[in-house]
């Protein structure tokens, strides 16, 4: 009894020996990882020693976006007024491109007439002093009317594009109100089968009905995007219907047909007016081809016997 008395009093003293030796090696090495950090702490933000430098901005943000917005209030300050609701106007004919608002015109403005009026010059230099100062007004009136050009010229390819596939889209938006579908589940409809410009302004037509807006105020925002007549129309004949409490399958019957015929009278007036398109190109580029091949070889030998 004695003996295991013993050994279980020398079993405990080597135990706390351990956990002692332990507990002190934890708290030098705890005290170790403190210093290191004191340390560190002190030669950052120590006595004479340099704050922390701060992270580089990237290049679009330090030079890119400030350059970007002096072109623009250039391009804002030099546009009156009245050609800046036209540009707006040009922009909701375009379908409001997403990666082209108002603000990156304005900025595309400014930098074309910078950037015409630094390369006028270059091309009006072979006419002395006057041809440069000409040069560099035609570069800057030229750079600064560029982006309004591209953006018309946009609006007017989705303009013909809405009046080419208008036709079909009111046929199919007929087919869907016959079948038993009311107008917004038909231009829902639309909406997921049609494609083009079309589709997109009856998914805004669609978009702007479920967020409380009245289908005839829709429709009318739809008719004032646009300056496809026959679109027109149509908008104020749905608005009408509705008003008036007129049957819209028969409306939107009427309206197909006469879009149909709309569309065969200007591809028959598009035929007619190839002959007077091409007459010009066969007078100064393929007749006098023709003449040379037929009657040069015939002025050639007329030549040589007159020379003999």
């Amino acid at each position: 009894m004695g003996a295991l008395t013993l050994m279980a009093g020398f079993g405990a003293l080597i135990g706390a020996v351990v956990l002692a030796w332990r507990a002190l090696a934890a708290g030098r090495g705890g005290r170790r990882v403190a210093a290191a950090r004191l340390a560190a702490v002190e030669d950052v933000y120590g006595a004479g020693a340099a704050p922390p430098e701060p992270a580089a901005e990237p290049f679009a943000d330090r030079v890119l976006r400030p350059l970007a917005a002096r072109f623009g209030e250039l391009g804002r300050r030099l546009t009156p007024a009245g050609l800046v609701a036209r540009l707006h106007r040009s922009l909701s004919y375009a379908g409001n491109p997403p990666k082209w608002p108002a603000e990156r015109v304005m900025q595309a403005k400014g930098l074309g007439l910078a950037g015409g009026a630094l390369l006028g010059p270059l091309y009006g230099s072979g006419l002395g002093g006057s041809g440069a100062l000409i040069g560099a007004l035609a570069g800057a009136a030229a750079g600064f009317l560029l982006p309004d050009l591209l953006i018309y010229n946009l609006g007017v390819r989705r303009q013909q594009e809405i009046a080419r596939t208008l036709p079909d889209v009111l046929d199919m938006l007929t087919v869907s109100v016959e079948a038993g579908l009311g107008f917004d589940a038909a231009v829902a409809q639309v909406r997921s089968n049609a494609e083009g410009p079309m589709a997109g302004e009856f998914a805004r037509v669609l978009r702007e009905m479920q967020i409380g807006k009245p289908r005839s105020d829709a429709l009318r925002a739809m008719a004032g995007r646009t300056t496809v007549v026959e679109l027109r129309g149509f908008a104020a004949a749905v608005v009408q219907a509705g008003e008036l409490g007129v049957p819209i399958a028969n409306v939107l019957r009427e309206q197909s047909r006469e879009m149909r015929l709309r569309r065969r009278q200007r591809a028959e007036e598009a035929a007619q007016k190839v002959p007077i398109k091409i007459l010009f190109p066969l007078l100064f580029c393929l007749f006098p081809a023709l003449f040379v091949i037929i009657i040069g070889p015939g002025a050639l030998r007329i030549m040589e016997l007159l020379g003999t």
